[in-house]
Parts: C-alpha cells; structure tokens; sequence
C-alpha cells in the first residue's frame, strides 16, 4: 500500500463515527456487561520504578514506542496523543498485512500517569476499545505499564481463524510490554 493509500484512508476513517459501543474508560477500564462475543484482556507489568523511569517512558509513548515491534509498526510515529487523534497500525502476521485504523477517545497525562483509550474504526480486523497507560505508584515508586482491551473480530478471516487472532493479541501485549521494559532499561540498565 502507499504513502498516498494510508493517507485517504486515515482521513476518510478521521471523518467517520465509532463503530462500538463503549466499554472501557481511561480511568475505571471495563464499564457494563460485554455484548456477545466480546472478550475482556487486561495485563500490566512492572517496567521500573521512580519519576525518571516515568519520565522516560511518557518520552516512549509520545513516539509510540509501545507499537515499534517490527511486525506492528505505527504509520505515522509523529501523529499526536490527542483526543480524536486517528492513528493507523500496520500489523504483519502469517504472511498477510493488515491497516488498522483506531480513534483515540481520552488522553491523561498527570504528574504520576499517563496514557490514552482508543476505538477501533471500521478499517480495523477487530472491534472495539484498548488503553495504554503507565503509572507511577508514589508510596512503592514502581512504573507499571497495563493494556485493556475489550474486542471481537470483525473481518471473516479473523472470525474463521479466532484461535490465531487471539495469539496474535496476546503475542502483541507480551511484545509491547517488552518495548517498554527495554526503554526502562536505557536508565536502570
């Protein structure tokens, strides 16, 4: 696909409305009983521990770092964490690729956390919502870094091949939590 290709698409999918019903929040994550078909994820890791840590890893986010895994990659690394933000997520699995546009819908950035919760769009294999956030705990100054998602698919090929998209998800968590570890590690070597 080119450069020109991802562009349209990011910006007919910026006009377009959500295609889910909200289920997670930035702040309590998962609100209300799941539709069918819908499953619930959430993993956190501890990636450090104190402000600079935290520090560093916002630094991360801002370049979205959490996405450079090789097989997933973030079409444009220079887009905003910001309200209604359209980001494109490129995903390279079995030999296939996928676009996969997301909105993102809540930002936080405080003192002791930060993050932000995106829907998926209708370009998106699944549907859905997911958050990322960092937190730094100010009693234990340990920085965790959690991901929650609700999602069910939403293309036939993920639908056909359910097993593997759900690896898939879960190879992506473990990926990104290993991202942000080794971004920790850059100053708690």
């Amino acid at each position: 696909m080119s450069e020109s290709e991802r562009r349209r698409i990011l910006f007919r999918e910026s006009l377009a409305r959500g295609t889910s019903p909200r289920l997670l929040t930035l702040g309590k994550g998962r609100i209300g009983t799941l539709p069918a078909g819908f499953v619930h994820d959430r993993s956190c890791v501890e990636i450090g521990r104190g402000a600079r840590v935290l520090a560093v890893a916002r630094e991360a986010f801002l370049r979205w770092r959490q996405f450079d895994m090789g097989w997933v990659t973030v079409v444009d690394p220079t887009a905003a964490i910001a309200d209604g933000q359209v980001i494109g997520v490129e995903a390279h699995t079995a030999g296939l690729w996928s676009l996969n546009v997301c909105r993102i819908l809540e930002t936080v950035d405080t003192a002791n956390r930060s993050g932000f919760l995106y829907e998926t769009t209708a370009t998106h294999v699944e549907d859905g919502q997911e958050r990322f956030v960092i937190d730094l705990d100010p009693t234990t100054q340990i920085v965790s870094y959690c991901i929650e998602a609700v999602s069910r698919p939403r293309h036939p090929l993920v639908w056909l091949a359910y097993p593997f998209g759900r690896a898939m998800q879960r190879r992506f968590v473990q990926d990104s939590f290993a991202q942000m570890r080794d971004v920790s590690r850059t100053i708690n070597p």
